[in-house]
């Protein structure tokens, strides 16, 4: 049996030397017929890519581009226009870190020392990824997202630029400039820099697209800086644009080696054999264990700490763009791959114990980084830690495999700005393969649309309820509330909205509480009371 492993690993992985990186699917158990019978498929599914590349529409409903590839290979786009604001984007990038770290930009009171970055989903977990993976104890400017809604969470992140918030710069993201969760964790921080006496305006910069909200405020307000969103760039594949780039350049990141690992696996994914093509490869195994229907779970178990974050950026780039409801004949499909993952060790001690002996409903990737960084500390005779970690990596492996649990590993030497942008860049392409794969279209999102105005009618209710309690204060339950507002079949929101309402002084919400909820009775506040 080992000799038949080691023959398969050796047929069945793919190895780019020169670049540190390699792909195991051996541990998968597709049959040796597979791959010749998914030619077709997988050929059209890379047309499709070259095709997009080229400056294809991908959103037919939105007319819109989707051209992520063209961001570390400028010469790609379909225009000379286009090209140009790529090219003066990332120079401007550059001239403007270069004024941060010589000090030629400077906060109130000095030198910027400390960044915050305001953003959500794509404008925040990419950066996120990429800061903690990448720093290092030498960098220039210590790196601090606010990235929810949640106002102690806010609270807790500002606290702790108390002392230094004369030297913080604050990067805001957003697309449209309006998007809730940004827009309040930025007023809140610029409430916290007003309640300082500071001016906001001289420590912040937006990323946005030209025109939006956040664009008209920071040139009003005269904003330390402004660089371009575009709307053929999706938040999920930002992470080569300005979102990823500025925060990285400016904690030290050398942004160059990243463009250059990124496309240099773009390249990799380009080719047409598929046995020599990494994104191509993975897509057809997600394909295989799934049926190409998803029905397993994606979980991520990277062997080093520096990656902790990867599986919650590949959360929202592969459930994000695979998610859907409708294939792209807008036949009912229900598809999608479910992400999740932690990181080795840990798992050792977590849920690796599932994985072996439970519910079978799942694939591993494993990453594998050769270089240990760190203490050469010796344990033991002759072991390291790293050598500890390396093992574990390679008996959960086989036992997994044991079991009848299918795996993928992906190796790089090390981490590195290089590595980080090709296992981007490998993912990003591995989607978009996926998807035209199983007929969906990966690069709209209806769905967290859709949240985002449930979210906007649940204020709106907020607001009739409010108005009506302060109208009367006299204790009443949910029901009533609902049938004064007029919105009798929404007794359960309004229960909700007045119980958070209550929760928190200051609102002007009391409650009288009781053991059922039909039976709970809420009123306005007295002020003073």
């Amino acid at each position: 049996m080992t000799n038949e492993l080691w023959s398969r690993y050796c047929r069945y992985t793919f190895s780019h030397p020169s670049s540190g990186f390699s792909i195991d699917i051996s541990r998968v158990r597709f049959p040796d017929s597979f791959f010749p019978s998914m030619t077709s498929k997988a050929k059209s599914a890379l047309e499709a890519m070259t095709a997009l590349e080229k400056g294809a529409i991908a959103n037919p409903d939105e007319n819109r581009m989707v051209g992520h590839y063209w961001l570390r290979h400028s010469s790609l786009a379909p225009t000379v226009e286009l090209r140009n604001e790529i090219d003066q984007t990332l120079a401007s990038i550059k001239e403007f870190t270069r004024g941060i770290h010589s000090g030629n930009i400077r906060g109130t009171g000095g030198p910027f020392e400390n960044l915050l970055v305001v953003g959500i989903g794509g404008s925040s977990l990419g950066p996120q990824f990429v800061s903690h993976a990448l720093a290092s104890g030498n960098d220039p400017i210590q790196t601090y997202f606010l990235d929810n809604t949640d106002p102690d969470g806010i609270h807790r992140t500002l606290q702790t630029l108390a002392d230094s918030l004369d030297r913080t710069l604050v990067i805001v993201i957003s697309k449209s400039g309006g998007t809730p969760e940004t827009r309040n964790g930025m007023l809140l921080a610029r409430e916290v820099f007003q309640g300082s006496d500071l001016n906001f305006s001289k420590h912040a910069v937006a990323i946005t697209q030209q025109g939006s909200k956040l664009d008209q405020l920071a040139e009003r307000d005269g904003w330390l800086a402004r660089f371009p969103m575009w709307d053929w760039v999706g938040g999920r594949t930002s992470e080569t644009s300005a979102v990823g780039l500025l925060p990285a350049a400016i904690q030290g990141v050398d942004i160059d080696e990243l463009l250059a690992g990124a496309a240099q696996m773009d390249k990799l994914t380009r080719e047409p054999i598929i046995e020599s093509n990494p994104a191509a490869l993975l897509a057809l195994v997600w394909y295989f264990v799934g049926q190409g229907k998803g029905l397993k779970d994606m979980v991520i178990l990277p062997y080093k700490d520096r990656l902790e974050l990867f599986s919650r950026y590949l959360q929202q780039l592969v459930m994000e763009s695979l998610g859907k409801e409708l294939d792209r004949s807008g036949a009912r499909v229900l598809q999608g791959i479910a992400v999740y993952g932690n990181k080795g060790s840990t798992d050792q001690h977590a849920y690796v114990q599932q994985l072996r002996d439970g519910l079978d409903n799942f694939f591993i990737t494993f990453l594998q980084v050769l270089v240990d960084g760190g203490s050469t500390f010796e344990v033991e005779p002759n072991v390291t830690a790293g050598d500890y970690l390396s093992g574990f990596l390679q008996g959960t492996r086989q036992a997994l495999y044991e079991n009848g649990r299918d795996s993928i590993t992906i190796t790089i030497d090390e981490v590195r700005p290089a590595t980080i942008g090709m296992l981007i860049a490998l993912y990003e392409r591995a989607v978009g393969l996926y998807a035209e794969m199983v007929n969906i279209n990966a690069y709209h999102q209806p769905g967290v649309e859709a949240g985002k105005k449930a979210a906007g009618v649940i204020l709106d209710l907020q607001q009739k309820i409010l108005a009506a309690l302060k109208a009367k204060s006299t204790l009443r339950r949910a029901d009533t509330i609902a049938q004064e507002i007029g919105q009798p079949d929404h007794v359960e929101e309004v229960y909700h909205i007045c119980r958070h309402l209550a929760s928190n002084p200051g609102r002007g919400v009391v409650m009288q509480e009781a053991s059922s909820p039909d039976e709970v009775r809420f009123g306005g506040s007295i002020p003073g009371r």
